[in-house]
């Protein structure tokens, strides 16, 4: 993680060329010397707080704007690193890879099911649906009271609004992605 210097240097050039302001237009908007905005802007020593308040005032921006951890715009997840949620005895592994933490409407879920194993999900919210791709072995999906086959290199689109269920019928381990859309 970037120490606090580094974020208010990133942060202040960045919202400085995003309002096109050259040091010097910044220096006479905030009343900061321009070889201080330099300085800052290269993440050497520590502003005070009241620097960085004229720095924000100057940018007319909230002071948060200044020491805001920017989203990292990349994110590898290792399976191997989440702990899983447990059905069926732990026989059924459901790992949430991308959680709708982030109000995006979506989740993305890996899941492996034991050989002959089960997990029978509640209707979810009104609307919602599955997209399910399975990689290897193959599972029984019931929904809506309809019982579908679904085996490695093919996908299944369901409304999980109403009672669904997965069955892994055979022996092998059923390996499967899925994408839990939330309208």
């Amino acid at each position: 993680m970037d120490p606090m210097n580094m974020i208010v240097a990133k942060n202040i050039r960045r919202l400085r060329e995003e309002n096109k302001l050259s040091l010097d237009e910044l220096s006479k908007l905030s009343g900061v010397s321009k070889s201080m905005l330099a300085q800052i802007e290269r993440s050497d020593g520590n502003p005070t707080i009241s620097t960085l308040w004229k720095i924000s005032n100057g940018l007319k921006v909230p002071f948060d704007a200044l020491t805001v951890r920017p989203e990292n715009p990349y994110e590898i997840v290792k399976i191997s690193e989440i702990q899983p949620l447990l059905e069926d005895g732990g026989r059924v592994k459901n790992y949430s890879i991308f959680p709708d933490d982030e109000n995006r409407r979506f989740a993305v879920y890996y899941l492996e099911l034991d050989g002959e194993s089960y997990w029978e999900s509640e209707p979810h919210l009104k609307g919602t649906a599955e997209f399910i791709t399975i990689s290897a072995g193959g599972i029984e999906v019931t929904a809506d009271g309809h019982a579908f086959h679904v085996k490695k290199g093919e996908s299944i689109r369901f409304k999980a609004d109403t009672a669904h269920s997965y069955r892994n019928t055979g022996k092998e381990t059923a390996v499967l992605h899925m994408i839990l859309y939330n309208p």
